[in-house]
């Protein structure tokens, strides 16, 4: 009986030594810290099969894309009645990106479709899909963003289809939409 209560106890240690509860970070207690390397690997994983760079990179849409890059698309978006958008720089550039933005912005703007100065992104950007991430996908994400080198590239601004500065694809919903 003795050695069953042993035993019991024993158990019971190794279970909760191996036990991980979640942290308010989003971490795991028990497990290795994740380290600022693994985080951004991580954010580059999340905007590559978010296909950021489908759109916000040089020659989207076009025969030869420069994938990856994400300082702006040079092919915008027409939304009938509201007008031609471009894609803009997702690089930490403090004047032409994402420079003055905190983790905390970018991560509302991916989830929510509102920048930090109120302004709502363009219907194309398809941050309904992008609300459900992960707490941690979404501040990984951010930390890739902010760890790019910074490039200087203002996208054009947004403006009615007549004065659109590059070309652009025409996005219509079906009729009933």
């Amino acid at each position: 009986m003795r050695h069953m209560c042993a035993l019991l106890v024993a158990t019971a240690i190794t279970a909760s030594a191996c036990q991980k509860t979640q942290t308010p970070t989003g971490g795991t207690e028990g497990a290795a810290p994740v380290t600022q390397a693994a985080l951004v690997e991580r954010g580059k994983y999340v905007a590559t099969i978010m296909d950021c760079a489908g759109c916000h990179n040089r020659g989207s849409f076009s025969p030869k894309p420069e994938e990856g890059h994400l300082e702006g698309g040079t092919i915008g978006f027409e939304v009938p009645g509201l007008g031609v958008f471009y894609p803009p720089n997702l690089t930490p550039d403090a004047e032409t990106g994402l420079g003055r933005w905190t983790e905390a912005d970018i991560i509302k703007a991916v989830r929510t479709g509102q920048r930090p100065d109120g302004r709502e992104l363009a219907p194309a950007m398809p941050w309904h899909a992008y609300s459900a991430l992960s707490d941690e996908d979404a501040k990984a994400l951010a930390a890739y963003l902010k760890s790019m080198p910074p490039v200087k590239n203002a996208a054009p601004a947004p403006g009615p289809k007549e004065k659109a500065p590059r070309p652009y694809v025409t996005v219509v919903a079906p009729d009933g939409h």
